[in-house]
C-alpha cells in the first residue's frame, strides 16, 4: 500500500519525540534518510521514506500491528553492518530501526545470563561485562556498531565461535514481535527448559522475515585472564591444516581463535595501513592463534611449546608470541583490519563460505585464475579487479572469499556469480556460512538447501507472516503470487 502522510501521523502520534521519526513523507529527508537506504559497503540502496525508531517491544508492537492491518512492508535494522543486502529495503519498506531498544535489562554474576534490549551495540555489552569478569560470546570486526538484536537475526559467528559455540547454542531466551504485533516473551533464564518445541530458535538466523527480535537473553562465560596470540607464517595451505591440528592437540581447552590469512590479504593491509608486518619475510600463509585462559604461565608455556613444535616440524617457517596487550591488539589488527583495507581502492565482492576444510582454499586459487583468464585483475584502472584474497575462521571451515575492485562492474559478477555457489555446491559447502542470504544470496539458496527444505522454510514463512503486499514494482511479483508478508517481504526466500 502507498505510505501516506495519514501513516505518518499514527506514528509520529506513538512515538512521540521527532527523534523517534525520520519522516521523507511529509517533507524532503534525502540527506536524513541516506544513511538507512544504503549498507556500508554503498552495494545495496533503498527508497525508503519513513524510518520508524520505537523504544520499547509494546511501541514495536503496535507498529507492527498497524503496519499489518495497513499492509506496509517494513525492513527491520540494528546497526546496518551486514554484507548481504538484509538490512536495508528494496524499495520504499519502512525501516523499523532498534537502536533506541539499548538498555541492558539484567545481569547474573552467579549464572553468567544477561538479559539485553536489542539495540544494545556488541562492544558496549563486552565492555559492561568485563567489568563483571565476563565476556560475551560473540566477537566481530564490526562490534563497535553491530546490534545485538541484528546479531541474533542474522545468526553472526564471529572470531570466538571455535571456544563459545554459536548463538543458537548461547541464547537461552527471546522477545520477539510478531508481524502481527502479537509479543512473544521467551526470555528464559534457563539453560534447561525441555517442554515442548524450542521455537525461539526459528528466530535465530530467520533475518527478520517472520519477527523483530526485542530482547535476548543469552550466556556468558566468565572472562580468560590470560590471553596469548601467536601469528604464524607458513608455506602453504596444506601446512596450515597441519598447524590446526598440532594446535588443536597440544592446545586443546585453551584454543580460542585459529584465524586464517592469505598473503594477498596481508598484502593489501600492508599497502593501505603501511604498518610494520609481524614477521620479517613475506609468506603465502599466515594463522593466528589465540588462547584464553586462566593461568599466565601454564597457557604461555603451552603456546611456546606449540611454536617450538610447529618449527621443528618444519610446519611453520617463522613465528612471534605476543609479549604484552599492545602487541596482542597489534597483531591482531592485521586479521580484523582486512575487510576495511579491501574496501580501500572502491568495491569489494563479499562470499561468507562454508566448505569441508581440505578443499577450502581451493576456490580462492580457482576464483583468481578465473578472474585473470578473463583479463579483469590488473594494476591499472582499466582493470576493474585490484586482487582476490582468502581468509577466516579455520576452526568453523568458514572462508570469507574477497574480490577487491576499484568498481562494482556487472562483467566481474558474472564471473563470478554463479561460479562461486556452483562451486560450493559441489564440494557440499554452503553459500552462507555466517553473513545470512539477505538480497544477495535469495536466488541462490537451491545450491546448498533441497527443495524439501525451501519449502517448509516459506510455509514457516506464511504462517507467521501471511498478508500478502502488492507493489507499485511489478517485477517483484512472484508468478504464482505467493503471501510475501509484510517482513522483509523481497528478500530470504
Amino acid at each position: 500500500m502507498q505510505l501516506t502522510e495519514g501513516h505518518v501521523a499514527f506514528f509520529k502520534e506513538l512515538l512521540g519525540t521527532e527523534s523517534a521519526v525520520i519522516d521523507g513523507v511529509s517533507a524532503d529527508a534525502s540527506a536524513d534518510l541516506e544513511p538507512f537506504n544504503t549498507d556500508w559497503m554503498r552495494k545495496y540502496r533503498g527508497r525508503t521514506r519513513l524510518v520508524l525508531k520505537p523504544k520499547s517491544a509494546e511501541e514495536m508492537s503496535r507498529i507492527l500491528k498497524y503496519c499489518n492491518e495497513n499492509m506496509l512492508a517494513v525492513v527491520p535494522q540494528g546497526g546496518n553492518s551486514g554484507l548481504v543486502g538484509g538490512s536495508v529495503p528494496v524499495f520504499d519498506e519502512i525501516v523499523v530501526n532498534t537502536a533506541r531498544m539499548n538498555k541492558i535489562r539484567s545481569f547474573d554474576p552467579v549464572s553468567g545470563t544477561l538479559v539485553v534490549d536489542a539495540g544494545c551495540i556488541l562492544e558496549l555489552m563486552d565492555q559492561f561485562l568485563a567489568e563483571k569478569n565476563h565476556i560475551f560470546p560473540l566477537d566481530l570486526g564490526a562490534k563497535g556498531s553491530c546490534q545485538i538484536g541484528g546479531n541474533v537475526a542474522t545468526n553472526a559467528g564471529g572470531l570466538r565461535l571455535l571456544r563459545y559455540g554459536s548463538l543458537h547454542g548461547n541464547v537461552l531466551g527471546l522477545e520477539v514481535v510478531l508481524p502481527d504485533g502479537t509479543v512473544v516473551d521467551d526470555l528464559s533464564r534457563l539453560r534447561k527448559n525441555n517442554t515442548g518445541y524450542d521455537i525461539k530458535q526459528l528466530f535465530i538466523g530467520s533475518e527478520g522475515t517472520i519477527g523483530i527480535v526485542t530482547g535476548i537473553s543469552i550466556l556468558c562465560p566468565q572472562r580468560p585472564s590470560a590471553v596469548n596470540v601467536a601469528f604464524l607464517g607458513l608455506e602453504s595451505f596444506d601446512k596450515v591444516q597441519s598447524a590446526y591440528r598440532e594446535a588443536k592437540q597440544q592446545l586443546s581447552e585453551i584454543l580460542s581463535a585459529f584465524e586464517l590469512m592469505d598473503g594477498q590479504s596481508q598484502d593489501m593491509v600492508h599497502n593501505v595501513t603501511n604498518n610494520k608486518r609481524p614477521l620479517e619475510n613475506s609468506h603465502p600463509f599466515y594463522c593466528l592463534v589465540e588462547t584464553s585462559g586462566s593461568n599466565a604461565e601454564h597457557d604461555n608455556e603451552k603456546m611456546q611449546g606449540l611454536l617450538e613444535s610447529l618449527l621443528n616440524k618444519e610446519i611453520i617457517t617463522d613465528g612471534v608470541l605476543a609479549q604484552d596487550e599492545t602487541q596482542v591488539r597489534s597483531l591482531w589488527s592485521w586479521r580484523e583490519g582486512i575487510p576495511e583495507c579491501l574496501g580501500h581502492w572502491g568495491g569489494v565482492y563479499k562470499y561468507d563460505l562454508s566448505i569441508p576444510l581440505a578443499d577450502l582454499y581451493q576456490l580462492v586459487e580457482d576464483t583468481r585464475e578465473r578472474l585473470a583468464l578473463a583479463r579483469l585483475i590488473g594494476d591499472d584502472e582499466s582493470n576493474p579487479v585490484v586482487g582476490v584474497a582468502g581468509y577466516g575462521h579455520i576452526g568453523d571451515s568458514n572462508l570469507h572469499l574477497n574480490v577487491a575492485t576499484r568498481r562494482f562492474d556487472p562483467l566481474v559478477e558474472k564471473e563470478l556469480e554463479p561460479f562461486v555457489y556452483e562451486w560450493v555446491s559441489r564440494h557440499n559447502g554452503s553459500i552462507s556460512a555466517e553473513h545470512g542470504l539477505g538480497l544477495q544470496k535469495k536466488s541462490y539458496i537451491a545450491y546448498s538447501r533441497s527443495e524439501t527444505m525451501i519449502k517448509l522454510m516459506k510455509e514457516i514463512k506464511q504462517h507467521f507472516d501471511p498478508v500478502y503486499v502488492p507493489t507499485r514494482f511489478r517485477y517483484v511479483y512472484r508468478t504464482d503470487r505467493e503471501q510475501n508478508g509484510i517482513m522483509n517481504p523481497y528478500k530470504y526466500i
